[in-house]
């Protein structure tokens, strides 16, 4: 699984022109699953996210998690995550899983979030053209692979 991590200071999702979903502080976090993604995955990562300490102490320093600062999580699903640019201009989206083994994980990842996560998870609608906003704060933008823990 691959994660991208934006820590905001608000962000909404839209799809067929309705605001879905939206949060205050907190993170924005892109998802995407591939074919050997499983629980394992799933554990890992929403461990980190929860406990990723990317938000500002007293003293400025990122020493706090969106737990610490009881913020909100809205997660969106993403394959465009596992492009493969290695050829020509078109990137390949072989690695990203289709839905019969995403949705799954997917699910799976937002209920382990939300038992991990002591505040509010909110997501996008898996497949669907969303329309994502944001206010980048910092900025910081951190990016997860759940196959590269080194």
């Amino acid at each position: 699984m691959r994660a991208l991590i934006q820590r905001v200071l608000h962000s909404s999702v839209h799809i067929s022109g309705k605001e879905h979903a939206s949060i205050g502080k907190g993170l924005l976090v892109f998802i995407g699953i591939e074919n050997a993604d499983d629980h394992d995955d799933i554990e890992w990562l929403s461990g980190k996210i929860v406990r990723l300490r990317i938000f500002n102490d007293n003293q400025g320093i990122m020493n706090l998690s969106v737990n610490d600062i009881r913020g909100e999580i809205l997660v969106i699903s993403q394959f465009t995550l596992h492009a493969d640019t290695r050829k020509g201009n078109r990137p390949s989206y072989h690695l990203a899983s289709k839905a019969d083994h995403a949705v799954p994980i997917y699910n799976a990842f937002i209920e382990k979030l939300k038992k991990q996560f002591n505040g509010t998870v909110k997501t996008g609608i898996f497949g669907a053209d969303m329309k994502i906003s944001l206010i980048n704060d910092g900025p910081v933008t951190i990016f997860i692979d759940s196959k590269c823990r080194n």
